[in-house]
């Protein structure tokens, strides 16, 4: 089978398509034949080594987390799977970015009817990283809550659900995604110098909640805002986190079967946009990441072996 691979840490460059073995599944793991599996920006930084004390690579190494695609052959002692099931979920082998993975029954649910392949293999990181933080800052009808990178990945979900709790959301985003803000309910603001008094203004009160999903100073930005330390949670800036108490919770914190498959349902209901901003084929993995790493990208980039 053909799988995305890079064998040294490095820039775009490194990424390669290799032709490798096709996995066996062993005891409670199926092998899936990968219909989508998205990309993100943490796998860039893996990639590059940046993360190499907290997520070091051991080369050659694959990539990829989120996935989507049809039950092919089941190991034994596998529950509630069977060749020919449509799955979605995920692997923390750093493997789906291929033609075929393996993955454990219990990081997979069933692919709801109607819902898009595309979208199928892009939940995982985005939905449950999103969800951890609003359920971390626990935004609710009397709150007004703050997202930064309001219409990215993660961010664009954010909103979303801190919405469906009834909370007031401002969102900080770029002009052209301001429409797509406010046709979900979110107060669009432009990021950039003077943001937290345009915050304020849009606010017209105290700011109880922030989620930061974009780094670069606004944890230092919430803190000025007067919101609580504990109602504070970042996604990027860990050493801001730590310097003010704020809070760290991303995809790790709601890394389950039970929440994907619950984002999965949402979205295949209607009641959760998850924006696809680009396909692209396995063979242009490069291309892929090239547009992700321009930053600004309005939903989730996916790779289709």
């Amino acid at each position: 089978m053909k799988a995305v691979r890079f064998h040294a840490y490095g820039e775009i460059d490194v990424l390669r398509v290799d032709d490798v073995a096709c996995p066996v599944p062993g005891p409670g793991q199926v092998l899936v034949e990968v219909r989508a599996a998205g990309i993100q920006p943490g796998e860039v930084m893996i990639r590059e080594g940046a993360r190499h004390g907290r997520w070091p690579a051991t080369f050659p190494s694959g990539q990829g987390s989120d996935l989507a695609g049809v039950v092919v052959q089941a190991g034994p002692e596998v529950r509630g799977f069977a060749v020919g099931d449509e799955v979605l979920g995920f692997t923390h082998d750093r493997a789906s970015h291929a033609e075929y993975v393996v993955a454990d029954d219990v990081r997979l649910t069933p692919r709801p009817a109607g819902l898009p392949w595309d979208v199928a293999g892009s939940l995982y990181v985005a939905g449950t990283t999103a969800y951890a933080a609003v359920f971390t800052v626990d935004p609710g009808p009397a709150d007004t809550i703050v997202v930064s990178g309001a219409a990215g990945g993660v961010g664009s979900l954010a909103v979303q659900l801190a919405r469906r709790r009834g909370a007031t959301v401002i969102g900080l985003a770029s002009e052209p995604n301001h429409a797509w803000l406010s046709g979900h309910g979110v107060i669009p603001v432009a990021y950039g110098d003077g943001v937290a008094d345009r915050i304020r203004q849009a606010a017209g009160g105290p700011v109880d909640a922030l989620i930061d999903t974009a780094g670069d100073g606004y944890v230092d930005l919430a803190v000025e805002l007067g919101v609580r330390p504990e109602r504070i949670d970042t996604i990027r800036d860990w050493s801001a986190a730590a310097r003010v108490g704020a809070r760290t919770a991303g995809e790790g914190a709601a890394a389950c079967a039970v929440v994907v498959g619950e984002l999965a349902r949402l979205a295949a209901r209607g009641e959760l946009e998850v924006t696809i901003a680009r396909t692209y084929p396995l063979e242009r993995v490069r291309d892929a990441f090239r547009e992700l790493e321009r930053g600004h990208t309005h939903g989730k980039i996916v790779l289709r072996p």
